[in-house]
């Protein structure tokens, strides 16, 4: 492999990461916020592993005899696209030599993020998980989605759009979501935006095109699941994790509802609830 495609810093980490191979566990605890890495990890028994490199801090350490590594993505389906593509390498690509191993390993990759609830019957400080997610600003479309079954993604998905012409939504792994799902929680599809203003319909001091209108999109419906919420990492998560063969699921703690105008008014509870529910279920 061309050295330019996949960048190594000088002690043989990769690039953006600043991880080795050794470092990584094969459950892997997504979170935007570098700050959020501590508060997971303080609840860890052993800290193995400390790194940051940017925005990306990574912690690998135990939590009742389980080792977990904790990623720090930043923001946005751009970051999500520079973390998954070094994690997999980590774990399939030798990085002395750039090729491709025969072996490949499946890695458990599990967001705990904050997200703003589009329905009125999911309330501010509840969690809910992500059944499904739809790219709707279209970042997938950078890669060659031919390699997905058809069943693990749906053109079109509601009628009379006003959105996107491409719009594909992707599930969560069947086995994460038993695993962390329960009477505590809601599920929905989760709408992945780009951004945080415009991209989600808000609009401070410009207008904004109406492309993402939320009227539009709180009428998405599939499989009897509705659109529940809006955020900005997990499709991409969803969508990478299928291409590379990873397992993925997405535990949203909902800080918001856009329809209500209401807001949590202790999110940092509601962030550190989500988190033990999280690790008590791993």
């Amino acid at each position: 492999m061309d050295r330019s495609e996949l960048i190594l810093n000088k002690d043989g980490s990769v690039y953006h990461l600043k991880l080795k191979s050794e470092n990584l566990s094969s459950t892997v605890i997504l979170v935007g916020d570098p700050f959020r890495v501590d508060k997971i990890t303080k609840h860890f028994d052993k800290i193995e592993f400390k790194t940051q490199n940017r925005e990306f801090k990574s912690v690998t350490g135990y939590y009742k005899s389980k080792r977990i590594t904790v990623v720090s993505t930043g923001i946005g389906s751009g970051n999500i696209d520079i973390v998954l593509n070094e994690l997999d390498a980590l774990v399939n690509i030798n990085l002395e030599t750039g090729e491709v191993l025969n072996s490949k390993k499946s890695l458990n990759l599990i967001r705990i993020g904050t997200s703003g609830a589009i329905q009125d019957d999911v309330p501010v400080d509840s969690f809910l998980l992500s059944k499904m997610a739809i790219d709707i600003d279209g970042f997938m479309l950078n890669y060659d989605l031919s390699t997905i079954d058809n069943k693990n993604f749906t053109k079109h998905i509601y009628e009379n759009h006003q959105i996107q012409d491409q719009l594909y939504c992707y599930d969560c792994s069947s086995e994460l979501y038993d695993k962390f799902n329960s009477n505590d929680v809601n599920s929905g599809i989760t709408i992945t935006c780009s951004g945080f203003y415009s991209s989600q319909g808000r609009s401070i001091r410009l207008s904004t095109s109406h492309k993402n209108n939320l009227s539009e999109i709180t009428k998405i419906k599939y499989n009897n699941y509705n659109a529940t919420n809006l955020e900005m990492e997990t499709a991409i998560i969803y969508a990478m994790s299928k291409l590379l063969g990873h397992k993925a699921i997405s535990l949203n703690a909902i800080l918001a509802n856009r329809n209500l105008e209401e807001y949590s008014m202790n999110p940092e509870n509601t962030v550190e609830n989500l988190i033990e529910y999280t690790l008590n279920k791993l």
